[in-house]
C-alpha cells in the first residue's frame, strides 16, 4: 500500500507516517501543495492523506489532480477547523472518502487508511463505514 501525506507540519506527517508504516505502508511525506502535484505526477498512491491545513483551496487542488491522474486513489482529509463537518467535503472532492478532525489518534487515522485501501471499498464517507 502507497500512502502519500501531504501535511504542512513535518512532526504530525511523520507522527502518521510512523503509524501507516507499522502496518506495512510505504509513505511518501510532502508539506506543499507544489510538491504534492510533482509527487502524484511521478507516482500513483493507493491514497492520500491530505490536510486542509496546506490551505482549502491548495488542498482542493491537489485532490483535483489526483482525481484526474489517478482516479483510483482515495483522499481521507484532515481538518483543524469545523467548516467541513457538514460533509460538504465530498462535493468538492469525488475522490473523498472521509473528513477527520485533525486530534485524530493516529492510530484510528492509520486504521481508517488501511480500511480504504481494501479494493473494493464504499466512498460513501466516514459516517457510514466503521473501522
Amino acid at each position: 500500500m502507497n500512502i502519500l501525506i501531504a501535511e504542512r507540519n513535518p512532526e504530525l506527517a511523520l507522527i502518521w507516517a510512523r503509524h501507516l508504516e507499522r502496518l506495512g505502508a510505504e509513505v511518501t511525506m510532502v508539506h506543499h501543495r507544489d510538491r504534492a502535484i510533482l509527487t502524484l505526477a511521478g507516482s500513483a498512491p493507493d491514497m492520500i492523506v491530505l490536510a486542509l491545513s496546506l490551505g482549502e483551496a491548495e488542498a482542493l487542488s491537489v485532490a483535483d489532480y489526483a482525481a484526474y491522474r489517478h482516479p483510483g486513489a482515495k483522499v481521507i482529509f484532515v481538518t483543524g477547523s469545523s467548516f467541513f463537518t457538514d460533509g460538504s467535503i465530498f462535493e468538492l472532492a469525488a475522490n473523498a472518502c472521509a473528513c477527520l478532525p485533525e486530534d485524530t489518534s493516529p492510530r484510528d487515522l492509520a486504521a481508517l487508511v488501511a480500511y480504504h485501501a481494501q479494493p473494493g471499498s464504499l466512498h460513501s464517507g466516514l459516517g457510514a463505514h466503521r473501522a
